[in-house]
This record gives structure tokens, C-alpha cells and sequence, in this order.
């Protein structure tokens, strides 16, 4: 074995640690580009009244600033260490785990169940090829760990615009239909359990409603309604949750707690 067969592969710097040196070069070549206007702004004094040596010293000093700006914008221009394909492939691979840590590090429990971080209430996609990430539904680009995991607390600190009301109905009236297909047992009493699978394909037969809104979002939806309610529609409806280990979703507590759902029976209002 040579040497060069002994020698690790160099360890690609994480993604924090990365935008802080781009920032760090960015201030520099600020600082540097704020002594270059200043000399400028002396010369330009001196010319104003007249003071030849005022411009002489101006001349030499510009000379140097210069050559220190473009010093710096040089070293700002490389302080960002990955190439095009390396951002894609860190943020399909190393990025989530790098942004748990970093969340952690804040106060902040990120979890990650099939293939989705969720910081509760919000939902986390990557999007590697759009260089940016989904929370809930809006489209974020700003990557930085640190910065991320801010907005991730801020979330949770803000009242949510989660309508509950409403997506109970929708419940009831999707529970509805589908008893409706089965048996037209819907009268006064208690309704059968029916698998939420069937509610969800109710809820999205709209094309694209899927990719609007998946089986993560469902599921949390679920969780928030029976964790706050309210428990009864408009008619007096009362909903109950039921859960197996084969259930068709799944969704992570502020806990961390994993909670399944497979049914949803409604009773009537007597």
C-alpha cells in the first residue's frame, strides 16, 4: 500500500460552519471596500482646496486599499467551498442530520419519520434541486442551519392558522361519503370505523392534491385536531380516533412521541 492509498478522503466542511466563513469573507471585503471610499473620499478633499500633498498621500494610500479590497473580494469570491453538484448531494444526504444538531444545540427537537423532518407543528421538506427546503407550504431558501432552526422556534411560538373547525367537517363530510358507498349507515348513533386511508383518497381526489398536501400533512392535522379539538361538528357529530400498528399514519408529538392512526369512527348526535 503507498502513501496516497493511506490517505482519508477530505471531510467536507458542514454547511454552518460554510456560511459563516462566506459571511466572515463577505465582511471583510465590505471593511475592505469601506477604506477604499474613505481614501477616495480624502483625495477628493484635498482636490476640493487645492492641497497637493493632501492628493500625493491619497495616491499612495489608494494604491494599497486597492490592492486590499481585491484581496478580499478575491477571498470572498472562494470562501464558499461547494461546487453545484456537492450542495445537491450534501442536501440529499448530510444536511438533515446537520440541521438536527444544529436545532438541538438551539433548544429545538427535530424528528424525522419517512423521509420528512417535522418540528412540531411544522413540516420540513429538502428540496435538493431547488436549493431550498418546504416548511408546511411555504418554499424557504435560506438553508443555514442555525438560521432555519430560528424560523423552525419561531413557528412554534406563533398562533397557528390551523382551522380545525373546518377540517373536521371536511372529516365528517368525507366519513359520510364513504359510509354512504358502504352501507348508508349513517343514521342517528354510532357510525362504523372506517379507515382514514379512504377518508385521505376522499380529501384529495382533486389532481394534484396529493402533491399539495400529503399523508404527513394529514396526519398532522389529525394530531392537532385530537390534541385541541374541538371534538364535535356543527351538528353535534362527535369524532373518535383509533390507532393499530399497522396504521396508515403516523406523526411525531412535540415529545417526540410517535402517534398512529388507521380509523375514524363518528356518532351522531342523539
Amino acid at each position: 500500500m503507498t502513501i496516497a492509498d493511506e490517505r482519508e478522503e477530505p471531510v467536507m466542511t458542514g454547511w454552518e460552519q460554510a456560511f459563516d466563513d462566506a459571511e466572515r469573507a463577505a465582511e471583510a471585503a465590505i471593511e475592505a471596500a469601506q477604506a477604499l471610499v474613505s481614501e477616495t473620499k480624502k483625495m477628493q478633499k484635498a482636490a476640493r482646496v487645492g492641497q497637493i500633498a493632501g492628493i500625493r498621500r491619497s495616491r499612495g494610500a489608494l494604491d494599497a486599499a486597492l490592492a486590499d479590497l481585491r484581496q478580499a473580494v478575491a477571498e470572498a469570491v472562494d470562501a464558499w467551498p461547494f461546487a453545484e453538484d456537492d450542495e445537491e448531494r450534501y442536501l440529499e444526504g448530510d444536511y438533515a442530520g446537520e440541521l438536527r444538531r444544529t436545532a438541538r444545540e438551539c433548544g429545538l427537537e427535530i424528528h424525522e419519520r419517512d423521509g420528512q423532518l417535522i418540528s412540531h407543528p411544522s413540516i420540513v421538506r429538502i428540496l435538493p434541486g431547488a436549493r431550498a427546503v418546504r416548511v408546511d407550504r411555504k418554499k424557504v431558501s435560506t438553508l443555514r442551519p442555525s438560521h432555519l432552526a430560528g424560523l423552525l422556534l419561531e413557528n412554534q411560538k406563533k398562533r397557528s392558522r390551523y382551522n380545525s373547525d373546518r377540517f373536521l367537517e371536511a372529516l365528517h363530510t368525507a366519513y359520510s361519503v364513504v359510509c354512504g358507498e358502504r352501507t348508508g349507515d349513517m343514521d342517528r348513533g354510532q357510525g362504523p370505523v372506517v379507515k382514514l386511508a379512504r377518508i385521505y383518497d376522499v380529501l384529495v381526489l382533486r389532481p394534484g392534491s396529493r402533491r399539495e398536501y400529503d399523508k404527513t400533512d394529514f396526519a398532522r392535522d389529525l394530531y392537532v385536531l385530537q390534541a385541541h379539538g374541538p371534538h364535535r361538528t356543527r351538528t353535534g357529530a362527535r369524532v373518535s380516533f383509533h390507532g393499530t400498528r399497522s396504521a396508515s399514519f403516523t406523526f411525531v408529538g412535540p415529545d417526540g412521541q410517535v402517534v398512529n392512526y388507521y380509523g375514524i369512527r363518528f356518532t351522531e348526535a342523539a
